[in-house]
């Protein structure tokens, strides 16, 4: 059976080649017979032997615009069909004007989808000016030392091809030079060598999003705050400075698997202690991925009350789009402090409040206050637009009245494009859509909703979450209705990863591990509750004081049992994990959780609603499953997902929900301890910032009172 690529190269080739006879002269060589007698095109057959391995494919590109101008989205597919192990031959035929002199060279296309060049000189070749001749080109992969053939090219040229690979309207599948969206950046990105520098300043002020005022951290005095933009393979540089009076911070890049780089992952107690207050620290990292996602303290809950923004890293897209809108965060958002509610939360026999109401990109109105969001669409054109969901406790189901939403990535994985009125987006999870312009020129709602039925959360402003999408020179307030649909909290399905990913099956019940989760309720001595979330029995503390990356870097492992450590096998290993939903003590309590992992994206073999068992093991799926870092773990139920130990570190998985995360439902998974100073020593800041936190910790005016995540 011939690859998707060689598939897709014979339908490309059936634009060049005239009708023609095929005659077979011998093993290495075609002649083609012309029906024409016009010589306004030569078919130029191009034969290459080159050995492959399954699913593996061989393209030609060159210089002129018949083979691409160098552009390998562009390339000549070349056939497979005369293939064999004594005669590797692939095969392209292509109409050229007589008389063109043209460079050349062969490209593989490898499993993963990138692209590896044969090495210089180039191939260089003129097209005869004769009607009669219709040439056969006989060449042999070119290793790093040339190989002599007994080709009909012309002399060599030393010079190097320039390929273009150019981002646009029509072609959002290329990228910069050789790579594209066929380029799988688990194992190659660009490094650009350009730097992207921001000045983040958190500081406590009064903001009113919704037209009702409460306190804020906010950064640069803006709620969100500033966006990020880098392009894929850029340096990312953000300088912290912590100037709020009574609070520690920390910045965690959520999704950036901080390749190599765990100590920029901003986790107080994992990977840094807190920055203190009026302390700096700059975080440092490569842009490996590309797509959607935002960045937010991990300093308990501090996010709900501020220090978040949204991150867009541009790159290579699945489907084609004219105009890119930018990112729509949408929070729920309570005028208490999260902090408060947190605190309260952890010592109260019942379930979190509800919110207030909630943001779609920093605003909303309530009560007659506030304003809606205002996004402007160009009649007729495809707009890129990135959904973040920043919330603490709402899941939300968003949709555009009147109109489809194309997805065509879901957290950082480029994904096969799919239509859909209604997506559902939990908590940390990003979608990038693409909606068109194709209704008539008015305002739409743009509408974010609670399933509180489903256990999504709740919200006192539900039913009233909007925003406003405008076509060009339109004003006013929408009078669009929106469509029914079933209320649900779980994830989408049919998110198909572009790049094809087979996990190893884990059939063997010993390689699965069981992370049951549930809900403890205590009473202390005093007479007050404490609610804590278990991971197999122990809730998660983090020591602020000192994280676990002071223990990495002092090569021991004598860290609190708390500190909820799962060591991972060696490298290059496969790993297989199943959250299941426990009744806990002394109530069920039975909702979604959306686990995030840092560090990797996982693959979600499966998910389920009843109690999981290993009679379920031959029943997952390992073909190419959905792939992110955010999963809804069903209510009551389970969640089983694989990585790859690639990523040398200490990586928390955890609940996204703020309260649960507060009281204790995560755990580490500690890769490869040795390994990690040799590819990430030590930051020359690290120590005195543990200094100047635990200076500061003492006297601080909030005293750590949860697990600190």
């Amino acid at each position: 059976m011939l690859s998707s690529y060689v598939l897709s190269g014979i339908a490309t080739l059936a634009s060049f080649v005239s009708a023609s006879a095929v005659v077979h002269r011998d093993a290495h060589e075609r002649v083609f017979a012309r029906q024409s007698s016009s010589c306004i095109q030569v078919s130029v057959t191009f034969n290459e032997l080159k050995t492959t391995a399954w699913g593996e494919s061989v393209s030609v590109v060159g210089s002129i615009a018949q083979l691409g101008n160098w552009d390998t989205s562009k390339a000549i597919f070349m056939t497979a069909t005369g293939y064999t192990a004594s005669n590797p031959q692939w095969v392209a035929t292509v109409n050229i004007p007589p008389g063109t002199s043209f460079q050349y060279k062969y490209i593989k296309f490898n499993t993963d989808g990138s692209v590896q060049w044969e090495f210089d000189p180039n191939h260089s070749y003129t097209v005869p000016n004769s009607c009669t001749t219709n040439p056969s080109i006989k060449d042999t992969w070119q290793s790093s030392t040339p190989t002599s053939t007994t080709s009909t090219k012309a002399a060599t040229s030393t010079a190097t091809p320039t390929p273009t690979c150019t981002n646009g309207p029509t072609t959002r599948n290329c990228w910069q030079g050789t790579f594209s969206i066929d380029t799988d950046f688990d194992t190659n990105w660009p490094t650009t060598g350009r730097t992207v520098s921001y000045d983040f300043d958190i500081r406590n002020t009064t903001m009113s999003p919704d037209g009702h005022a409460r306190q804020v951290l906010a950064i640069n005095n803006q709620y969100p705050g500033p966006t990020i933009y880098a392009n894929w393979g850029d340096m990312i540089s953000v300088t912290v400075h912590n100037n709020m009076p009574n609070n520690g911070t920390s910045i965690h890049w959520h999704g950036l698997r901080q390749w190599h780089k765990g100590s920029q992952d901003g986790v107080p107690g994992v990977n840094e202690c807190p920055l203190a207050p009026g302390q700096s620290k700059t975080y440092t990292f490569q842009a490996t991925q590309y797509g959607t996602s935002w960045y937010h303290s991990h300093w308990s809950s501090q996010y709900g009350d501020g220090v978040v923004g949204p991150i867009v890293i541009y790159g290579p897209a699945t489907a084609n789009y004219d105009l890119d809108v930018g990112p729509l965060p949408i929070t729920d958002w309570y005028y208490p402090t999260v902090a408060q509610i947190a605190a309260k939360t952890m010592h109260v026999n019942a379930g979190p409040p509800k919110a207030d109401s909630a943001l779609i990109n920093g605003s909303m109105v309530i009560q007659g206050a506030g304003s809606y969001s205002r996004t402007t669409l160009q009649p007729g054109k495809r707009h890129r637009l990135r959904l973040i969901n920043t919330a603490v406790d709402n899941h939300f189901m968003v949709s555009l009245d009147n109109h489809v939403m194309q997805v065509i990535t879901n957290d950082f994985v480029p994904i096969v494009p799919y239509n859909t009125t209604h997506l559902f987006l939990g908590i940390g999870q990003r979608y990038d859509v693409i909606i068109t312009a194709n209704q008539a020129s008015s305002n739409y709602w743009f509408r974010a909703e609670v399933h509180v039925a489903a256990g999504c959360g709740d919200n006192w402003n539900n039913g009233n979450l909007n925003a406003i999408f405008s076509y060009a020179g339109q004003s006013g307030t929408p009078t669009t209705s929106g469509t029914s649909y079933t209320q649900r909290c779980t994830d989408e399905t049919g998110l198909t990863p572009y790049w094809n990913s087979y996990v190893p099956d884990g059939q063997v019940a010993s390689q699965v591990t069981q992370l049951n989760t549930w809900l403890n309720q205590t009473t202390n001595t005093d007479g007050s509750l404490t609610l804590y979330w278990n991971v197999n029995g122990s809730s998660m503390n983090a020591d602020w004081s000192k994280p676990t990356y002071s223990y990495i870097y002092s090569s021991t492992s004598n860290w609190p049992s708390r500190a909820n450590v799962l060591t991972l096998p060696t490298e290059a290993k496969w790993t297989y994990w199943v959250l299941q939903s426990q009744a806990g003590n002394p109530y069920n309590v039975a909702v979604p959780h959306p686990i995030h992992l840092h560090g990797h994206d996982f693959y979600i073999l499966g998910t389920g609603f009843d109690t999981w068992n290993t009679g379920k093991i031959a029943g997952l799926d390992y073909t190419n499953p959905t792939r992110r870092d955010t999963a809804m773990m069903p209510a009551g139920g389970w969640l089983a997902i694989a990585f790859q130990t690639d990523n040398p570190g200490a990586w928390m998985l955890h609940c996204h929900i703020a309260w649960h995360a507060d009281e204790g439902l995560a755990v580490q998974f500690l890769e490869a301890p040795s390994q990690v100073a040799g590819f990430d020593p030590k930051p020359s800041n690290f120590d005195s910032q543990c200094a100047a936190w635990n200076s500061y910790a003492p006297t601080a005016a909030y005293k750590k009172g949860d697990s600190g995540i």
